[in-house]
């Protein structure tokens, strides 16, 4: 059966892993990669559709951050680890780690900003960021955390077929336009997975 390649870049050091392709449904070569600054236009421009298309599954706004410049999404490319699937070398989706602030806190991660464009949904590419973002996660914190619109049946799912479990849910915890929209809040703890494995 064929093995799907995937290759990640984090500073000097490429980290190499190999998926079944079945597994994760895919229909085509995916590759994930770090984001760096040199992306940063193909970064704004799939954070701006994300923001078209579905403003109310991330934290912040079109208007805001199609006032940014390009070099204001270089920067956050800089400060964090965003990581991109490509497909014939088209960033298709991003999903997002970054470690928590403060010593008492360092210990977490947070997942975020997961976006797979609609015509690589169903692929497996979401599966693929978020494993390979795990990965790079589990060298750094004990635990991953994320929110997600509770509407979001599919992301649901995914997170929870990954082992991320349901922790609370945050009551209109954002608001676009006059919709409300709850928030359901998920940890992915290490070690309790190696726990139970």
């Amino acid at each position: 059966m064929g093995q799907q390649r995937t290759i990640v870049a984090l500073g000097s050091r490429i980290v190499r892993c190999l998926y079944p392709a079945e597994s994760l449904s895919m229909s085509a070569d995916v590759t994930i990669r770090r984001l760096r600054s040199g992306d940063a236009a193909i970064f704004k421009a799939i954070r701006l559709e994300a923001l078209k298309t579905n403003p109310e599954l991330l934290g912040s706004t079109f208007e805001f951050e199609n006032e940014m410049d390009v070099a204001w999404f270089a920067g956050r490319l800089d400060d964090t680890y965003a990581l991109g699937a490509f497909r014939d070398g088209e960033l298709v989706g991003t999903a997002g780690f970054s470690i928590q602030q403060g010593q008492k806190n360092a210990h977490k991660g947070r997942l975020w900003g997961l976006y797979v464009r609609p015509s690589s949904r169903n692929l497996g590419v979401g599966q693929l960021l978020v494993s390979t973002t795990l990965n790079v996660a589990r060298e750094s914190v004990e635990l991953v955390q994320l929110s997600v619109v509770s509407e979001n049946g599919p992301a649901l799912r995914l997170y929870e077929s990954l082992g991320f479990l349901e922790f609370g849910k945050e009551t209109r915890a954002s608001k676009y336009g006059d919709q409300y929209y709850d928030e359901t809040l998920m940890v992915l703890d290490f070690g309790r997975a190696a726990d139970v494995s």
